[in-house]
């Protein structure tokens, strides 16, 4: 590896010991809901998105009822009731289209991680087995197995 990629390691291996160390982050791992999103990788990392992505349609709703309500003092208090059901109603149906968008998008990452590793370890082990030679001393020859080739000339 090169001394860049090994710094970063470096790096990277102190934040997540510093976050792990944290107290909080301990108690709550303790906990029976870490223990369960411990446990489920999936329901977190959908639990995840659907926080990081609503933050935006629940603060732009917040300060619309503050807004109403800053309206309210001024006079307006019959339509306020009206105007923040409404709001609350708008964001009811953003907040479930966005938790969909959420699990939809933990799906994708979730599959793309699975076939990224396996192509990953996959493309490792093979290229680690034409390195090492056999005990013999010798390369390792073709194990006989699937060989799609071979039988795709026989049958034709």
């Amino acid at each position: 590896m090169s001394k860049e990629m090994q710094e970063l390691q470096k790096h990277w291996h102190s934040v997540i010991q510093t976050i792990h160390s944290n107290a909080n982050v301990v108690a709550f791992m303790n906990s029976r809901v870490g223990q369960y999103l411990d446990d489920h990788p999936f329901v977190a990392l959908s639990l995840l998105m659907f926080v990081a992505v609503s933050a935006i349609p629940v603060a732009f709703f917040l300060v619309f009822v503050v807004t109403t309500a800053v309206m309210a003092c001024i006079g307006v208090i019959v339509m306020e009731g009206v105007v923040i059901a409404i709001g609350g109603i708008a964001l009811l149906c953003v907040l479930c289209g966005l938790g969909a968008l959420s699990l939809g998008v933990s799906g994708v990452l979730s599959v793309s991680y699975v076939a990224l590793s396996t192509l990953v370890n996959y493309w490792c082990a093979s290229r680690d087995q034409i390195r090492k030679p056999d005990v013999n001393g010798s390369l390792p020859q073709k194990k006989p197995g699937l060989d799609l080739s071979a039988n795709a000339a026989k049958s034709e």
